[in-house]
């Protein structure tokens, strides 16, 4: 799976050269969610606003609060979603997120000692979910809203 996707990334700036990527994972579409209904509420507000008085003004305020806070959510979630890399090698499992502040976390496939995938009722349906990886001393927690989440733990079990 190793190409250019890889190689421009924080990824492919820190694999070693004896090292394989075994599965590169993703966060879900589903990380818009509360922005595309804030701006849904925000447009509804609009559109069942009665027309003339303050009461329309008061309404078309609260709807374009909806929309600017939408909007503003849709920029966060989408800057999460680009700036944030998983990847499974055969060596290792590394987690980086953020743009300006960087978070990263790697473990050492010797040390992992368990996965856990947590998926609600609606993650089933829709494939994403959480996965913690554990291991002696320490681990990776906080891979939210991923995307096939299964495949990311099947690959760190075999890996």
């Amino acid at each position: 799976i190793v190409g250019s996707e890889t190689q421009m990334s924080y990824v492919g700036k820190i694999i070693q050269p004896d090292e394989d990527v075994i599965a590169i994972g993703r966060m879900h579409w589903i990380v818009y969610a509360r922005g595309t209904i804030l701006i849904g509420v925000g447009i509804v507000a609009f559109l069942v606003a009665p027309f003339g008085g303050a009461i329309q003004f008061v309404v078309w305020v609260i709807g374009g609060l909806f929309v600017f806070y939408g909007a503003a959510e849709l920029i966060r979630s989408w800057i999460e979603k680009i700036t944030t890399e998983i990847a499974v090698t055969n060596r290792r499992v590394i987690h980086k997120r953020g743009l300006i502040r960087r978070e990263t976390g790697e473990m050492n496939m010797e040390k992992v000692e368990s996965v856990v995938v947590d998926q609600t009722i609606l993650g089933r349906v829709l494939g994403y979910g959480s996965i913690m990886v554990r291991g002696t001393g320490a681990g990776i927690e906080g891979l939210h809203h991923i995307a096939d989440p299964l495949t990311i733990r099947s690959a760190i079990v075999i890996g």
